[in-house]
C-alpha cells in the first residue's frame, strides 16, 4: 500500500513544489479585479480574473502604500508578484508587490524592470546625490526652447531674483530622438563647466509623452554628471526614471525654479536681520566692556593703589606687634616654669636636706646605710654632709 499523507504534509508538498519554481517566483499578470476588499489592516484582498480562470490575490499595505491609484471593482490591471500556496485555505494565490492599471501595461513594466534594475546598482542612492548650491551664479535649463515650460521658469526666476544668469540648452522632450538630445545637453554643460546647476525640465503629458525620461542611457547620464541635476519632469503625481537618479526631483518645472533660487527679496531680509544681530552684539558688548571700565576707574585699587599698600603695611606692623607679644608671652610662661620646675627640684633634692644638718651615711664600699641594723662596732663609715665628707668609726650602738 503506497504511503498515506495527511492533508499538511500534502499542502506542504505544494507548497514547496510551486515557490521552488523559478518562472512563478516574479511573474506579470493582467486580469480583472473582482471581490475586492480593503481591509482594515490595510492589506487589500481580490481576485484577478478573464473569460477562462480566477486566481485569488493579496497586497500588503506595505506594498499598495506606494501605489498611485486606488484599485476599483472591475479595473483591468497589470500586477505583478510571485505565486505561492495558502495552507490555511488549501489555495494557491498571487502575492501582490506592483500593480498598474492595463493598457499602459508594457510601458509600465519596462519602467518598473529598468528601475529595479538601476536600484539594484545604486544609481538611487542619497549618498551619491550631489548638493544643490544655495546661490547659483548660473542655471543652465535643458527643454523645448519653444514650450511654455522655459517661459515659466524664466519668469519665476525674474520675479525671484532678477538678475540670474539662466542658459537653455533647446532639446527635443518628446519623441525617438529626444534622450540622444537631453544626454547631449547634460554633456554640453559638464564641458562648458559654465552652469552651478541643471534643470532637466518637461511639462505634463502622458506616460508616453514622459518617456524619453524613462531612458537608461540618460539616467546613467545624469548620474555621471558633475554638475548637480534637477529632474523636473512632468506633473507632481508623475515619476519618471530621471527624478529617482537626479540629485533633486521637483514636482513641477514651476516647483524647480523655486528650489534653485531663493528669492532676493527674502535673503535681504534674512541677511538685513543678520546684520541688525550683529550690530545689538557689537553694541551690547561695547557697551558691557564700557560698563565694566567704568567700575574698574571707580575702583579704589585704582583710584588710591597706594592705600592697598599702607593697608598692607599696617596689617604687617599689626603682625610683627602680635608676634613680639606672642614670643615675650611664650618666653614669660617658660620661665615661670623653668623656676617652678627649679623649686621643685630644690625642694626633692638630697643637697637640700643636707644644707638643713643632715648627712648621708655610707659604708667603706659606697653602699648607703639606711639602719643601724646593718652596723656593728668597729665599722669604719664615710659621713657626707653639704660641704664635704669625713671618716667615722662605729663606737657602739645605742
Amino acid at each position: 500500500m503506497d504511503k498515506t499523507m495527511t492533508v499538511t504534509e500534502l499542502t506542504t508538498y505544494i507548497k514547496q513544489l510551486v515557490d521552488s519554481d523559478m518562472l512563478l517566483s516574479n511573474v506579470w499578470i493582467t486580469g480583472e479585479i473582482s471581490n475586492y476588499k480593503f481591509h482594515t489592516s490595510g492589506h487589500m484582498y481580490f481576485s484577478l480574473k478573464d473569460q477562462g480562470a480566477v486566481i485569488k490575490c493579496v497586497m500588503f499595505r506595505t506594498q499598495n502604500s506606494r501605489l498611485k491609484f486606488r484599485p476599483e471593482e472591475g479595473m483591468r490591471v497589470i500586477a505583478r508578484g510571485y505565486v505561492s500556496v495558502y495552507p490555511q485555505g488549501g489555495s494557491y494565490q498571487l502575492y501582490v508587490d506592483a500593480m498598474q492599471p492595463d493598457g499602459t501595461g508594457a510601458l509600465y513594466m519596462a519602467f518598473e524592470q529598468l528601475k529595479i534594475k538601476l536600484e539594484s546598482q545604486g544609481l538611487f542612492d542619497e549618498s551619491r546625490k550631489k548638493k544643490i548650491p544655495l546661490l547659483p551664479n548660473a542655471i543652465g535649463v535643458i527643454t523645448s526652447p519653444t514650450g511654455a515650460v522655459i517661459k515659466d521658469i524664466t519668469q519665476i526666476l525674474n520675479r525671484r531674483y532678477y538678475n540670474t544668469r539662466l542658459i537653455v540648452y533647446g532639446s527635443a522632450v518628446q519623441g525617438a530622438e529626444a534622450p540622444a538630445h537631453l544626454i547631449e545637453g547634460i554633456r554640453y554643460f559638464n564641458k562648458k563647466k559654465n552652469v552651478d546647476v541643471i534643470i532637466l525640465a518637461r511639462g505634463g503629458g502622458s506616460l508616453e509623452d514622459l518617456w524619453p525620461f524613462n531612458d537608461e542611457k540618460l539616467a546613467i547620464a545624469i548620474s555621471q554628471s558633475e554638475i548637480p541635476v534637477i529632474s523636473a519632469v512632468g506633473h507632481e503625481t508623475d515619476f519618471s526614471i530621471s527624478d529617482f537618479v537626479a540629485d533633486l526631483r521637483a514636482p513641477t518645472p514651476s516647483a524647480a525654479a523655486e528650489l534653485v533660487m531663493p528669492e532676493k527679496k527674502a535673503l535681504k531680509d534674512a541677511l538685513a536681520l543678520v546684520e541688525k544681530r550683529l550690530i545689538n552684539c557689537l553694541t551690547n558688548g561695547l557697551k558691557r566692556e564700557r560698563d565694566r571700565l567704568a567700575r574698574l576707574q571707580s575702583a579704589r585699587s585704582l583710584q588710591k593703589p597706594l592705600d592697598i599698600i599702607n593697608q598692607k603695611r599696617q596689617s604687617m606692623d599689626t603682625i610683627e606687634r602680635n608676634l613680639i607679644l606672642l614670643g615675650r608671652t611664650g618666653l614669660e610662661r617658660a620661665r615661670n616654669s623653668l623656676k617652678t620646675a627649679v623649686a621643685q627640684l630644690n625642694a626633692l633634692s638630697p643637697l637640700t636636706v643636707l644644707s638643713r644638718g643632715y648627712g648621708v651615711i655610707h659604708d667603706v664600699d659606697g653602699r648607703l646605710i639606711r639602719s643601724v641594723k646593718k652596723l656593728k662596732s668597729g665599722d669604719k663609715l664615710v659621713i657626707t654632709m653639704t660641704d664635704g665628707k669625713f671618716e667615722a668609726v662605729c663606737d657602739k650602738l645605742l
